[in-house]
């Protein structure tokens, strides 16, 4: 420090403002250049869930690493055993296209919504004969469709997101809005929660084509990303938290450093032209997995930026993309009525 002693203020804050440049416009794939390359790896389909009469939307998986819930386009909601492709609960919705699904944290409740422009949740019991329907309880309100919804880390708050431009925490017990998220342009489409425990963060994607990152208790948006040049269909958080990756109907998949608070990195070819519907990292953050309109699954390296696999199978757009809690497989839904189980 001794050499920056003797120079007035601007100087200094140009000198370090310089220094933080140089850092801040670095790539991942710069910075790893000297990390060894992925060999290569297998993934093949190792169960295929068929059960759904129209096309598969979203999916979850349970904490239990086990059961799987879907939602579809038939009105159906599914709960699986992806073991032995056994259906163990089915709820028929109010309405087509339900968009969003999500098993609660406890594996004991799922919730779901979509054109009905409501989020609903279900309790699970092991009674087969119960009729589910008649313990439904209508949690969130939109003014338009429900595009995605998670539980916070218990069962009695949940966080949806609506073609309406917004974003709502409620409270499930007695349905009560705790908080509203307003700032996008546009239809929000998906949204992820940060991951840590303590995690006050979720972050959002929509048809303005920006990412944005919410405070969940002032319900300010505090960070926003806008490189997409069009909708954002899927938002997941590095495994960290530090950083989260998009994927988009630009046809690329993006990252996004948090402390840096900018793009760091582009999953992009030429030969790729369609949309990606649905993004997730691998337990370790080293494999991203998108799925796309052209009906693949491409796995990319995500520190060197390269793809390493490209995993054909779903004979129609694959939708819906969720690696297990455990990370030992992933599963992909698909408008070709299936969901696939990867490993």
């Amino acid at each position: 420090m001794q050499s920056l002693s003797h120079l007035p203020a601007a100087a200094l804050t140009s000198h370090v403002s310089a220094d933080q440049f140089q850092v801040l416009t670095v790539e991942v794939h710069q910075v790893a250049e000297r990390v060894e390359a992925l060999g290569q790896f297998v993934m093949k389909t190792r169960r295929t869930l068929k059960g759904h009469g129209n096309k598969v939307l979203c999916m979850d998986w349970c904490k239990d690493k086990r059961r799987i819930v879907s939602s579809s386009q038939d009105g159906k909601v599914i709960v699986w055993d992806s073991f032995t492709t056994n259906k163990e609960h089915a709820v028929t919705m109010p309405c087509t296209w339900v968009m969003a699904c999500a098993y609660a944290p406890s594996g004991c409740a799922i919730a779901c919504g979509g054109l009905d422009n409501k989020c609903s949740v279900y309790p699970l019991t092991f009674d087969k004969n119960e009729n589910m329907a008649a313990k439904k309880k209508s949690v969130a309100m939109h003014t338009n469709y429900l595009s995605a919804c998670s539980f916070t880390n218990s069962d009695m708050q949940i966080l949806t997101a609506s073609g309406d431009g917004t974003c709502a925490l409620w409270d499930v017990e007695s349905g009560q809005l705790l908080q509203s998220f307003h700032g996008h342009g546009a239809d929000v489409l998906c949204l992820d929660l940060a991951p840590s425990e303590t995690g006050n963060t979720f972050v959002s994607g929509g048809c303005d084509k920006k990412a944005m990152v919410w405070d969940m208790r002032s319900g300010q948006c505090v960070q926003a990303f806008e490189t997409h040049e069009s909708d954002i269909n899927s938002v997941r958080y590095y495994p960290s938290g530090d950083a989260f990756a998009s994927g988009s109907d630009d046809a690329t998949c993006r990252l996004y450093d948090l402390r840096a608070d900018r793009e760091v990195a582009i999953y992009s070819k030429e030969s790729i032209i369609f949309g990606a519907s649905s993004v997730d990292f691998s337990l370790s953050g080293r494999l991203l997995f998108a799925g796309y309109n052209d009906y693949t699954i491409n796995v990319w390296d995500v520190l060197k930026g390269s793809r390493v696999s490209i995993l054909f199978g779903h004979e129609n757009r694959v939708s819906t993309l969720r690696v297990s809690p455990d990370g030992t497989a992933f599963c992909s839904g698909s408008w070709d009525h299936t969901l696939r189980v990867w490993a």
